[in-house]
């Protein structure tokens, strides 16, 4: 999935403006023009989203959406200066070796949202497990651990997120982790993504995986294909 180029979005829009049948519409009746120019931002979203699905009209709750590969997830820009991806063990400084992610998610081009667990590895009897330790489970348990590029497609396609994903757990809300990559943070501390829906609106942040982590703490994991 390539940038579109100023040249291509202008052939699109004005495909869209040619073609789209205007007489069949009653802008008056749905308050078309007024809705627009009054929520120009909102607006720009949906038709974002109509653009998103293959320039088709989405019915009923979406299922695939795409994964940007060609362009590297970039911690730096994304979380802050000084974030990178853990590379090397676990005790080691974080900078030198291989990557820590999941090899099998970042071979993914696309999601299926509805084959998405979310899974917190508690065993009987724990209400919270340290967040090595929960990454460790995840590993043995063979799930694919969904990686920074795809947690990136998630939060670009938020609006498009199924609505258990804004269930709370209890009275408290649900933050969803993607543990297929580790970071580094600028302070040599190893965390993973998350996003939530609280107050109304998606949110992004990081977990540290020295803390504990509850049940309201799952993990967005795919079944194994292997």
């Amino acid at each position: 999935m390539g940038q579109i180029s100023r040249d291509q979005s202008h052939a699109i829009m004005a495909a869209l403006a040619t073609n789209t049948d205007w007489d069949s519409i009653d802008f008056e009746g749905a308050g078309l023009q007024d809705r627009v120019m009054r929520d120009m931002v909102e607006a720009g979203r949906q038709f974002t989203t109509f653009l998103r699905n293959g320039a088709r009209v989405i019915v009923g709750e979406p299922r695939i959406i795409p994964i940007n590969r060609f362009t590297p997830f970039n911690p730096a820009e994304f979380v802050g200066a000084g974030w990178t991806i853990w590379r090397g063990p676990v005790g080691g400084d974080g900078l030198s070796g291989a990557e820590e992610q999941d090899p099998r998610s970042l071979a993914l081009t696309e999601i299926d949202l509805s084959a998405i667990v979310l899974k917190s590895t508690l065993k009987p009897g724990e209400t919270v497990v340290n967040g090595e330790e929960k990454l460790k489970r995840l590993k043995a348990s063979g799930n694919i651990r969904l990686d920074v590029g795809a947690f990136k497609a998630l939060w670009d396609n938020r609006e498009l997120l199924p609505a258990r994903f804004k269930e709370k757990t209890g009275n408290n809300t649900t933050f969803i982790y993607c543990d297929g990559t580790v970071l580094r943070g600028p302070r040599g501390r190893r965390y993973v993504l998350c996003f939530c829906f609280g107050d109304g609106a998606w949110r992004w942040g990081y977990g540290w995986l020295d803390d504990d982590w509850s049940v309201g703490d799952p993990s967005a994991v795919l079944a194994s294909k292997s």
